[in-house]
């Protein structure tokens, strides 16, 4: 049975026009918390995916448990596979009962995955009738039970593996390659290294054609254990983990490669000193080499590296970056469809992300995209039109959207035509993009749009889920820093708000690195607890000050080696801006933040005491000094290069200072900001007889999340209720 479009899609088209109930309701802290991402999230098409090699798209009907299959631009449809497919496939096992994550390999061909257990799809009827679909569903892998980092190579019918710190391969002909057998725990191999910095997400690289794999090996020997408990048994256990701190000894990374025909490693000749940063891991599209930006351990000059793929052999350097602060590398290269030699290399060089197309020589033929914005996102290639399609922020810092650039010639043309936030996915001819985007007003609208701007259709338009609460008006604020500089921010006024009441503050920041907190996306308060407060009488504020991201490399590096310092300048110009409202009442205002914002939030309290009644700071740093070594080092330097800058942000020497009231939250497993950081606090408070509250969350790590985020939440609300409420 095939399922029409015509019947589908108005029905999502004219959800948007349908909530007509009174705005009346308020939110439950469940909803608050985890609505978003849950029960209140805007409608969207689920596992939409383009289809490999074909103009065809799909997606998931949940009311059939079926994947309906669209061709563009005609726009006809079929259903492509239903969940009985799969269930009758798998006789004598449990019926599913939704359908799985379906990745796709061709019209033709899929695979899902059953938590370690692989299975193939394929369409036996495609080739001789290719209207039809029957599938013939086979188990491809089973795959141990405690196998992690699965990666699947598709191409070459391979997957790769790791099993506590070692790595296999099960190849085409189901033959398992045991690719390395270190007995040592503290040496890993194939899993994502220096702690997941420089936008390192994985550990396993298998070659585009399938005749290699490359791979992190991570030497931790040398770096001190840092003792984590298990608190659930008794007694508790230690499990210790490495966590190399700022100044300390760290890690010593390489990069093997393993050759399936001769079950033969050899390492890349990286050289030394050995606790250098190897960073965006890229294979020639022949296979012939490997490409890695060398980072030394100061992160203020990049090597970008060429080896030889058979012998591991160095070859040259293509070329070097250097800035007095740091280099961040953080993408792999993009080497440009049909070509082995000539490739997209991202830099900050300017001040701002962009792309610069360079050849494997190391000549910069050309730089594809300048100003005074960011490249947010490579989406994909148009190779007939030499284009690269990419999302940035050359509207305007808040939003994203999507843009065609020659990559010869740097001509540059916008896709989309809203004002919002984009995500978008590119077709593998880079005719036909999807764009999803939403702004303070749109939960959701896609679409598709030819990459020659010649049509588009409009596929779904989501209905606002928060049509029946009440919520409150949101102000977007434009202050200036004291360098001038443009600080943006947002203020949730209370429902029912009169201009002549005075209302408590909650000031939500985090200020750090590689955040963003104010954007111009659905809904329009940036999250939904803060109009849970609105609806209990408070006025919420925040504010992205400089250290934050987006904005370009001088606003992130005006931090530099005194983190805490310019960003509570900044923050405090919000304090000042408040104090200006009528309807402030600036004798009950707290302040809150995570991690970074933990920071943040107790630095306010002891660094400037008295501004805030009360405040709750969880997983803060303490002492940048305790701070793993990769981030701090970048931000910080070393302890010994810059002990002024660790010694004026280290909050343990000021718990005299502080005023009002102050919870403090921490996980009790936490391995991002160790636990010892807020407990050292606990005791330098208690050696100056100051009173803390304290609470810690067993079994999580660095956040609190499933339903015991609302438990915290509640945490939160509660205390900045007790102190704050009149």
């Amino acid at each position: 049975m095939n399922i029409s479009l015509r019947t589908i899609l108005p029905a999502l088209l004219l959800i948007s026009g349908t909530a007509t109930q009174a705005q009346n309701r308020t939110y439950t802290m469940e909803e608050a918390t985890l609505g978003l991402n849950g029960s209140l999230a805007p409608e969207q098409l689920k596992q939409f995916q383009w289809i490999p090699q074909s103009n065809n798209y799909v997606f998931l009907y949940e009311p059939q448990q079926c994947i309906i299959r669209n061709r563009v631009p005609e726009m006809t449809n079929d259903t492509l596979l239903r969940l009985r497919d799969i269930n009758q496939a798998m006789s004598g096992k449990a019926p599913l009962k939704k359908m799985p994550a379906i990745q796709w390999i061709s019209n033709a061909a899929f695979y899902f995955r059953l938590k370690n257990d692989i299975y193939i799809g394929e369409n036996i009827a495609y080739k001789t009738a290719p209207g039809s679909t029957i599938w013939n569903i086979n188990l491809w892998a089973a795959l141990p039970e405690t196998a992690e980092n699965i990666q699947i190579d598709t191409k070459s019918k391979q997957v790769a593996y790791t099993m506590e710190n070692n790595l296999y391969l099960l190849d085409a002909y189901r033959q398992l390659h045991t690719i390395t057998s270190d007995k040592d725990p503290d040496i890993i191999n194939g899993q994502a290294v220096h702690r997941n910095e420089f936008g390192i997400e994985k550990g396993i690289f298998i070659a585009p054609k399938g005749n290699y794999v490359a791979f992190y090996r991570m030497d931790q020997t040398m770096v001190a254990d840092y003792p984590i408990i298990d608190w659930s048994v008794t007694p508790a256990q230690n499990k210790p983990i490495k966590y190399p701190m700022a100044g300390g000894v760290s890690h010593e990374v390489t990069l093997g490669m393993y050759n399936p025909i001769t079950k033969n490693t050899v390492f890349l000749h990286t050289g030394t000193p050995k606790d250098h940063y190897l960073t965006c891991v890229t294979w020639s599209p022949d296979e012939q080499y490997i490409f890695i930006a060398l980072l030394n351990r100061d992160q203020n000059h990049l090597w970008l590296n060429q080896y030889d793929a058979k012998t591991g052999a160095f070859i040259k350097t293509l070329f070097e970056e250097t800035d007095s602060k740091y280099v961040e590398p953080q993408h792999e290269l993009a080497f440009l469809p049909g070509t082995n030699h000539e490739f997209l290399w991202w830099s900050q060089r300017s001040g701002f992300m962009h792309l610069y197309r360079y050849n494997t020589d190391g000549k910069l033929l050309n730089a594809v995209t300048s100003g005074n914005w960011l490249v947010n996102d490579i989406i994909g290639f148009n190779e007939k039109e030499k284009a690269v399609i990419i999302s940035g922020s050359r509207e305007t810092p808040l939003g994203r959207n999507i843009y065609k650039v020659n990559w010869r010639n740097g001509n540059i043309s916008r896709l989309d035509q809203a004002e919002g936030t984009h995500t978008a996915y590119l077709n593998s001819s880079g005719e036909y993009v999807y764009d999803a985007y939403q702004n303070t007003d749109v939960p959701r609208i896609i679409s598709i749009i030819a990459t020659n701007k010649k049509w588009k259709k409009d596929i779904l338009s989501a209905a606002n889920p928060l049509a029946e609460y009440e919520r409150p008006e949101v102000e977007d604020i434009t202050l200036q820093a004291e360098d001038g500089t443009p600080l943006y921010g947002k203020l949730i006024l209370p429902v029912h708000f009169d201009k002549n009441r005075k209302y408590p503050v909650i000031v939500y920041l985090y200020n750090g690195p590689h955040v963003q907190l104010v954007t111009n996306r659905f809904p329009a308060s940036g999250n939904l607890w803060y109009e849970y407060l609105a609806q209990r009488g408070y006025i919420v504020f925040t504010m992205d000050g400089r250290g934050s991201s987006n904005r370009g490399l001088a606003f992130e590096q005006a931090t530099f080696r005194h983190l805490g310092k310019v960003e509570m300048e900044d923050q405090l110009q919000g304090v000042a801006f408040l104090k200006t409202l009528p309807y402030v009442d600036a004798e009950r205002m707290g302040v809150h933040g995570w991690s970074f914002g933990g920071f943040m939030t107790t630095s306010l309290m002891l660094r400037h005491p008295g501004i805030f009644k009360c405040a709750v700071a969880g997983g803060p740093v303490i002492d940048w000094s305790m701070y793993e070594v990769m981030y701090t080092e970048r931000y910080m330097d070393s302890p010994q290069d810059n002990p002024e800058g660790y010694a004026e942000n280290n909050l343990l020497t000021k718990t005299d200072h502080l005023k009002g009231r102050l919870l403090m939250i921490h996980g009790a497993q936490d391995n991002v900001v160790v636990w010892q950081h807020s407990v050292k606090f606990i005791k330098a408070c208690v050696d100056n007889g100051i009173q803390l509250d304290y609470f810690i969350y067993p079994g999580h790590e660095h956040n609190v999340r499933g339903k015991d985020r609302v438990h915290l939440m509640q945490k939160i609300t509660d205390y900045f209720d007790l102190y704050l409420k009149p």
